[in-house]
């Protein structure tokens, strides 16, 4: 499946700095991972960390898939509100994966440092607006329920928006929230993690697996194999070709990236901006003064048709930009589009599928896919070791 349309901001920016060869013999290892974008990455890290033998494939270069189109927003916040999801998963599961949101975003920052990457990290408020009048007393029942569970969150009125240059009705301001770019990230870590002994084989696609007497075979389109003890499946939305369950709906979504604009005020460059309608838009600035604005999702048809619509995106998204901040200007400089997936209960799958097989997924579907994949990091030698943790049973497979 092609993720994203070939012009993303992140590769452009950074362009490659490692590269890495393609499988030409057999191989083994302890543990292989399947995907080497943030999520492959960040398993690895950890798993390299723990002293674990690892060999790491992507289909195509690494970071190649959705990482290079992600807009890498960090929240806690997930795409389903606190008030729905405690209806959809009870109050404990709820809560509990907005904390782990927070914590999430914190360990990020602490990994970055680890590895020294110059991923332009950087802290921000989230504004969750809306700037429908229907819509006001839906983000108060949001408000107090956050509240009530103790959430740092203010209510910011029309004329406190204005302020900020915002044309909105009303907003939930969260104090955390970052922003980053996920690409140089990604490609940091990897190296990082190659400087240890792992493994890198790009352009190499796994065409399928075999279980024998207790070892796991990937079979290569080069012809090669590799034989493993455990396999983790990062592959995203392209774990729809892997799995017999589903567990997610797959969407096309849109990006724009303006030009650089050394004037933007301060207090729009310190907030990420987020609205309540559906789909939603979301907003945020680069450490370079570029502003990105995603959004105008639609159902997932085929990368043709999803990267036929850009020139129409991009004219609704300027226009809804426009709406929202009219003093400000967008002259658009890069655009495209991406694949992203929505989950029933907005959250990720983690752990096996089949309990029989050494077969774990991180998925860390929707909006929050980075901050989900921190989480699944946190949990992925319980599930290498068939020990019990809360985040497998909260992400499990067949919920």
């Amino acid at each position: 499946m092609k993720l994203s349309s070939t012009e993303t901001y992140w590769p452009l920016k950074d362009a490659m700095k490692h590269s890495y060869p393609s499988i030409d013999s057999d191989l083994n290892t302890d543990i292989l991972i399947i995907g080497g974008g943030i999520t492959g990455a960040l398993m690895a890290y950890k798993l390299v960390n723990e002293g674990k033998r690892i060999i790491l494939l992507d289909r195509r270069d690494v970071c190649g898939g959705s990482t290079s189109g992600s807009t890498a927003l960090l929240q806690y916040e997930i795409d389903v509100p606190l008030h729905q999801l405690i209806k959809l998963r009870g109050v404990k599961c709820a809560v509990d994966s907005y904390q782990n949101g927070k914590k999430a975003i914190f360990d990020l920052r602490n990994i970055i440092d680890t590895v020294g990457s110059n991923c332009n990290f950087e802290f921000k408020k989230s504004i969750y607006f809306t700037t429908l009048k229907k819509d006001v007393p839906y983000l108060k029942n949001e408000f107090k329920i956050r509240k009530q569970h103790g959430f740092e969150v203010s209510w910011l009125s029309r004329f406190e928006l204005q302020k900020m240059g915002l044309n909105a009705i009303a907003a939930i301001e969260s104090k955390t929230a970052a922003v980053m770019d996920p690409y140089k990230l990604a490609t940091d870590l990897l190296h990082y993690c190659h400087q240890k002994g792992m493994q890198i084989y790009d352009r190499t696609n796994v065409t399928s697996i075999q279980h024998q007497k207790g070892k796991i075979i990937a079979h290569t389109d080069s012809k090669n194999t590799i034989t493993a003890s455990h396999i983790i499946h990062c592959t995203g939305y392209e774990s729809t070709e892997t799995l017999t369950e589903k567990v997610v709906d797959l969407k096309s979504t849109y990006v724009i990236t303006s030009e650089s604009q050394p004037d933007l005020p301060e207090n729009f460059k310190h907030a990420i901006f987020w609205d309540t309608a559906s789909p939603y838009h979301y907003i945020r600035t680069t450490e370079d003064n570029r502003i990105i604005m995603g959004g105008g999702d639609e159902d997932f048809k085929d990368p043709k048709k999803r990267d036929k619509l850009i020139p129409k995106k991009e004219q609704y998204l300027l226009k809804q930009f426009s709406k929202r901040f009219p003093d400000l200007d967008f002259k658009i400089d890069y655009s495209w589009a991406g694949t992203f997936g929505e989950t029933k209960d907005g959250l990720p799958y983690f752990g096996k599928p089949n309990s029989r097989r050494n077969e774990h997924y991180i998925l860390g579907f929707g909006g929050n896919g980075i901050t989900f994949s921190v989480l699944g990091m946190n949990s992925i030698l319980d599930s290498l070791h068939n020990k019990k943790n809360q985040d497998l049973e909260y992400y499990r497979f067949g919920r």
